[in-house]
């Protein structure tokens, strides 16, 4: 979705309007067994690597319109990772075209900062199990901010089909100001009354949301919880033909449980 802005600014000196974009996407699954849920931590470990996490972070440097300057990455024993990132605000071509930025399924390492000269790219990951009930939560934590003309809200739509979350809460906020020739203050320079507005059709069919808005403070929160339920996509180390079918109606309600307490962010009644 192209970022409209409210008009084109004539200003004293930099922009100084800092844009941020924060996720925690969640991806929730059954483990049956501790074994499973060890195979579940040591999967993810391997696939949201400091390697991919990077190549994730280069292709939102781009997309948002920075050039990557430097990236330093390290991967820890026995899990985890890191990458610094450092990126100067011009513009590049994106080396994706659109449809597959839209369409890319990479999944999203460890964990990441990146700096766009006074802006950022952070993703952090905290995979964790419940110690009895067999459901297993891998959470993403993901900050783009931005400071300049440059906006985080071009690479929404790469993130979030990228991670394809079970959950996605998103917060963006516009802080600080800017001014023009004549010393008038800005607290924003581009047109928005939701995050929703700037993801993709296809996007924001697959999702229920809802939206908490501060509109007078320029501050934005959505979130987003997959419609659809299919009980195979849920499982890890084990096929949905391989339960009873008591077992399966009782995965069903631990994960739907697990899945309303995040969304809503409080417990709910004991399954």
């Amino acid at each position: 979705m192209e970022i409209k802005p409210l008009k084109e600014l004539k200003l004293y000196g930099f922009n100084n309007l800092t844009k941020t974009l924060s996720f925690n996407m969640y991806d929730i699954c059954y483990a049956k067994s501790a074994e499973h849920r060890q195979a579940y931590i040591d999967y993810i470990d391997e696939e949201y690597n400091s390697d991919r996490l990077a190549r994730i972070l280069t292709d939102v440097a781009n997309i948002i319109g920075a050039h990557v300057l430097n990236i330093a990455k390290q991967d820890y024993d026995p899990q985890g990772a890191s990458v610094t990132m450092l990126v100067s605000e011009e513009y590049v071509v994106n080396s994706l075209s659109k449809s597959e930025l839209l369409t890319t399924t990479e999944p999203l390492p460890s964990s990441v900062v990146a700096h766009l000269d006074k802006s950022h790219i952070t993703v952090h990951t905290y995979p964790e199990s419940h110690p009895n009930k067999g459901i297993s939560t891998f959470r993403a934590d993901i900050d783009v901010s931005t400071c300049g003309k440059i906006s985080p809200l071009a690479a929404l739509n790469y993130l979030v089909t990228n991670f394809s979350a079970d959950i996605a809460i998103i917060d963006y906020r516009v802080r600080g100001f800017t001014r023009d020739l004549d010393g008038k203050k800005f607290f924003i320079d581009h047109k928005i009354n939701s995050i929703q507005n700037y993801l993709a059709k296809e996007q924001k069919d697959l999702y229920q949301m809802i939206d908490v808005n501060v509109y007078q403070e320029n501050i934005f929160h959505t979130k987003m919880i997959l419609q659809d339920f299919d009980l195979d996509n849920y499982l890890f180390g084990t096929a949905k033909k391989e339960l009873l079918t008591n077992e399966k109606k009782k995965i069903k309600q631990r994960l739907r449980k697990e899945m309303s307490e995040i969304f809503h962010g409080k417990n709910m009644p004991k399954v």
